[in-house]
């Protein structure tokens, strides 16, 4: 880790929620937090702009949400060190670059301006599937905390890079990690003979996968409680039922099963729409970008 979060805001409700989040992950780790707000001077759809300017309103719209954030985060993290900066460019590149050499992105799940569409849009998807550090996309602010950290995993590598995303945080926060693994019942008639004694051995051999699979994580974090959970059901509807009852839902980039496409296809876009609190989406730092 470099100690370092980034967070994009732009002064909507999201980001602003993205900033809090953001600042308290700085706090846990001992980290600096950066504060990105991204001006696209020839967005000229923003209400800000206009073409020949030379003041261009939309900068200094940008200038002012750094400071009002800066001073949000000072309030919630006063300890950490905060740099601000207002860069130019596409949201996505610029974002990714900021990222760079960061431990974390936060962004909020939708936004203004440039951020428009975050995270059910383009922008939002481009980063959570392809910034190189985890991407944490933040909807609203948590009101409960439950002490819970839910991981979707399949054995794929893009779920080891999120189970390690998912103990860490569980150690940070002193939190227990609920390892969910959503599997689909085969196409099997019920009238077919023997159809319950099949069923009961899929539950079993499921069961018997995530035991298995979860044994080495369980010995290289023995302070951490695990509660293991194989789901009949679809991912996205497994995951975010659990995100009802959690602090954070870590999820890979990309899976095999269940979790194939994520995010980039309809199960990773599904959690990050249906979520009831944060979603990190991790993807392995070896990984091409």
């Amino acid at each position: 880790m470099t100690g370092l979060i980034v967070v994009g805001v732009d002064g909507s409700a999201p980001a602003t929620a993205a900033l809090d989040w953001a600042s308290e992950e700085a706090a846990r780790r001992g980290a600096a937090l950066k504060i990105v707000h991204v001006h696209e001077p020839w967005a000229a759809a923003t209400p800000f702009f206009r073409a020949g300017v030379a003041d261009d309103p939309a900068a200094g719209y940008g200038r002012e949400t750094l400071e009002a954030a800066e001073r949000r985060a000072c309030e919630r993290a006063p300890a950490i060190e905060i740099t601000t900066d207002l860069a130019t460019g596409a949201v996505v590149e610029r974002l990714k670059a900021e990222s760079e050499g960061a431990d974390e992105l936060v962004i909020g799940s939708r936004g203004l301006g440039g951020f428009a569409g975050l995270v059910l849009g383009s922008v939002g998807l481009a980063l959570a599937g392809h910034a190189a550090v985890p991407v944490v996309v933040v909807r609203t602010a948590a009101r409960t905390a439950h002490g819970v950290i839910v991981a979707g995993f399949d054995g794929s590598e893009h779920s080891e890079a999120a189970l390690e995303y998912a103990f860490t945080q569980a150690r940070l926060r002193g939190c227990r990690l609920r390892a969910v693994h959503a599997w689909q019942m085969p196409m099997v008639s019920p009238y077919a003979l023997g159809y319950s004694p099949v069923v009961k051995g899929l539950y079993r051999d499921e069961a018997e996968v995530v035991r298995q699979y979860l044994a080495p994580w369980r010995e290289k974090y023995p302070d951490i409680e695990v509660e293991e959970a194989a789901v009949c059901d679809h991912p996205v509807r497994a995951l975010s039922d659990a995100s009802r009852r959690a602090d954070l839902v870590v999820v890979g980039s990309r899976g095999l099963g269940g979790f194939g496409a994520a995010v980039l296809g309809s199960v990773g876009h599904g959690v990050l729409h249906r979520a009831h609190c944060p979603v990190a989406v991790v993807r392995p730092r070896e990984e091409e970008r």
